[in-house]
């Protein structure tokens, strides 16, 4: 793909995926006015969230046969649809059922936004491009959830909720159409294609073509090296961003709602920075020798490393040493162009929406687990912050097996992905 295709295709995917970050974490600051309009408990302002990764997970292994057979345009500009009626609904709710309906919609309807662009950069783009555009693509999520957090609740008393639901759908038709007039159209993959991938697949794959199941990605070994590194701390990482580093900083730390909010606000602009400097200095390091797994290998240590002082800091750590997670633990995002191109391209789709599902799953497990953890110690007749720091010293021991099951695999399981333009 020449060069201004290739900018003018990214920058439309990174619009739409800006948009899916800001719709996944509005939620989060909308959370007390809906709760008050609605009467809303906190059981269900946890299902409202829920709902959102319900219907993103139900569409990730669909997805992924769909991206292959069909290409990320078509399949993009299909979900989006889903995703302008997701925010519609949910701007005309008049009960709880309505909102859950809503966010249900808007999850499956934005569940293709960063796998569809993954998808087509293995086939478009060379090794060390799709490496940056990872890192940049979740650079702009990152700035999604900026934007969910305190312009949103400046905005919230100006126009209000609703309106800012019709807004988002509009934008969302808005990168529809951009998606339909810039993306390229996609054709199946040739034999050739097939028999590319350098790697396990490619070899047993020979010159026909792959599969429509999901068997050869479920039993690649690269696949299950990564699988619990993407399960434990991807998404945990995610679910610390997303959800419990605000508890934290509220009722271990002290910190008041505003504090907290702000806390928050600062640790997505530190993942927007880091994530445009891994887009910046991957080629750089690949060129040299610095492939995805040994970047893991070297670098997720740090973020055992901060977590561990998080917890023994308890009161002390606030808002900065979560940011220090994040960071550390984004090393962890390299695994997906990694994985990427361990597959052919005509299973690439398959290969990155099953590793998808497998964050998620991640994300709930550790949201719904860290709390459940937190309850369990409380009814111990633990403390808050002794509960919280307990809690995240079983999650601190659950990434040390991700991590130790990563390194001890064996390194045949890489993918030969060092190849240099």
């Amino acid at each position: 793909m020449a060069w201004r295709s290739a900018v003018a295709v990214f920058l439309t995917f990174a619009f739409a995926y800006f948009l899916s970050a800001l719709v996944r974490a509005v939620t989060a600051t909308l959370a007390p006015t809906l709760a008050q309009e609605f009467a809303l408990q906190a059981r269900d302002l946890g299902l409202l969230a829920g709902g959102y990764f319900l219907g993103f997970a139900a569409m990730q292994l669909p997805l992924g046969r769909w991206l292959d057979r069909h290409g990320p345009r078509k399949v993009s500009l299909g979900f989006l649809g889903v995703a302008v009626l997701g925010c519609l609904v949910f701007s005309q709710a008049m009960g709880f059922a309505g909102l859950l309906a809503g966010r249900v919609l808007c999850g499956a309807g934005v569940s293709a936004c960063l796998m569809a662009p993954l998808t087509g950069y293995r086939r478009w783009l060379e090794p060390t491009a799709q490496m940056r555009a990872n890192s940049w693509m979740l650079m702009t999520g990152s700035l999604g959830m900026v934007a969910s957090t305190l312009p949103v609740q400046w905005a919230l008393p100006l126009v209000g909720w609703r309106p800012l639901f019709w807004a988002l759908a509009g934008l969302i038709a808005l990168a529809m159409l951009l998606i339909a007039l810039r993306v390229p159209a996609w054709r199946a993959a040739l034999p050739e294609q097939g028999a590319t991938g350098g790697d396990a697949v490619g070899d047993t794959l020979g010159d026909v073509a792959p599969p429509a199941g999901y068997r050869m990605v479920w039993r690649h070994p690269y696949f299950q090296r990564l699988a619990p590194l993407a399960f434990c701390v991807y998404g945990g990482m995610v679910a610390v961003q997303t959800l419990w580093a605000g508890p934290w900083m509220q009722q271990v730390a002290g910190y008041t709602p505003l504090q907290a909010a702000t806390g928050l606000f600062w640790i997505n602009v530190s993942m927007l920075c880091t994530f445009w400097s891994w887009g910046m200095l991957s080629p750089w390091l690949l060129r040299r020798g610095w492939d995805a797994n040994r970047l893991m290998l070297w670098g997720l240590p740090l973020s055992l490393l901060v977590l561990l002082c998080t917890v023994l800091a308890g009161p002390r750590a606030g808002g900065t040493a979560w940011a220090l997670f994040c960071m550390a633990s984004s090393f962890v995002s390299l695994s997906q162009p990694a994985l990427a191109l361990a597959f052919v391209p005509a299973l690439a789709g398959r290969a990155l929406s099953a590793f998808n599902l497998v964050i998620f799953a991640g994300v709930f497990v550790v949201q719904w687990g860290i709390g459940l953890a937190v309850d369990a110690f409380a009814a111990l007749g633990w403390g808050t912050a002794a509960s919280f720091r307990a809690a995240m010293a079983v999650y601190l021991a659950c990434n040390v097996v991700a991590y130790a099951w990563f390194v001890l695999q064996p390194r045949r399981h890489n993918a030969k992905q060092t190849a240099h333009p």
